[in-house]
């Protein structure tokens, strides 16, 4: 992906937010060719001369100050999610070009969601990829485990799999939560073959996704409120809270929580009462019970 390509559409969409009478700005007769803020007024409300500004949305200005991106975010009204989007698309790490390694999970971080028993966890990767998963995950969101490991995908399941759009009565909300969190990774590893691929592969496919994805909105993923139906237990209100791991910062322990005592709480633990797995026996136990019946002489 363009890295000047991605700021110049990332602060055009941003400025088509932004009315001018918001911020006291006198607004001259005569129809305006462009939502929202024009450039001029843009620089003007920032304290950068319209040349400058100009060269910093076609990502021209070099060595960008800090205290330039502040006030530029500051009048956009950016959140915290956007203005670091804006810092690394306007200043951005030298890397090399290269395919970025397989995401691999340390063993005790699967004994962990193993562990985890009657909460649904599993782990993103970098472009939301599945990772790793428990039993419960398995049963609330899809056993993983059965897909080829291209397909194990969030963005792929929601835009993809038609079957999504009744598992989350609030699709139109998962959808856009879904790209922009790809929108900000893009920002982050612009040159990643694998995320081009993917947002390729969405584009031709999904008209949704073709839409969402030009409206440049970023946001990381944290915590909140998701709605999905299952089909055995029915509609289940969950809270869902995202752990960032220490060893790698585009692995994401993404958990999901009922309120206590709440009908999406008992279905939470029917749910996970059919996914229990039976009580191992000791081996002095197994003697005295063989899985099958011993054969007639």
């Amino acid at each position: 992906m363009d890295r000047r390509e991605e700021l110049t559409e990332f602060l055009k969409s941003r400025r088509a937010r932004v009315r001018p009478e918001d911020l006291g700005l006198k607004v001259f007769n005569g129809r305006r060719r462009v939502p929202g803020l024009r450039r001029e007024e843009l620089a003007q409300a920032s304290g950068v001369s319209a040349d400058y500004y100009v060269r910093l949305e076609q990502g021209r200005a070099d060595n960008v100050s800090q205290e330039i991106l502040d006030a530029v975010s500051e009048v956009l009204g950016l959140d915290d999610a956007e203005r670091d989007h804006l810092a690394r698309l306007a200043k951005p790490v030298r890397r090399k070009r290269q395919r970025r390694a397989v995401q691999r999970i340390r063993p005790a971080l699967q004994q962990l969601l193993n562990a985890m028993d009657g909460v649904p966890a599993f782990v993103l990767g970098h472009r939301m990829d599945v990772l790793a998963w428990n039993r419960l995950a398995a049963a609330l969101v899809g056993d993983f485990a059965e897909l080829p490991a291209k397909d194990r995908n969030m963005p792929r399941r929601v835009f993809l799999d038609e079957s999504s759009r009744e598992f989350y009565p609030q699709w139109d909300a998962v959808a856009a939560e879904s790209v922009e969190y790809l929108r900000l990774y893009a920002g982050r590893y612009p040159d990643d073959p694998e995320l081009a691929e993917l947002v390729g592969e969405l584009s031709i496919h999904s008209a949704e996704f073709r839409e969402l994805w030009a409206q440049y909105g970023v946001k990381d993923k944290c915590f909140g409120v998701k709605v999905m139906h299952h089909q055995l237990v029915g509609e289940l209100t969950l809270q869902y809270e995202t752990f960032t791991l220490p060893d790698d910062p585009d692995q994401m322990l993404v958990t999901y929580s009922a309120v206590p005592g709440s009908d999406s709480d008992q279905a939470l633990r029917l749910l996970a009462s059919w996914t229990t797995p039976a009580p191992e026996l000791p081996d002095r136990e197994k003697s005295r019970f063989p899985s099958k019946a011993p054969e007639l002489p």
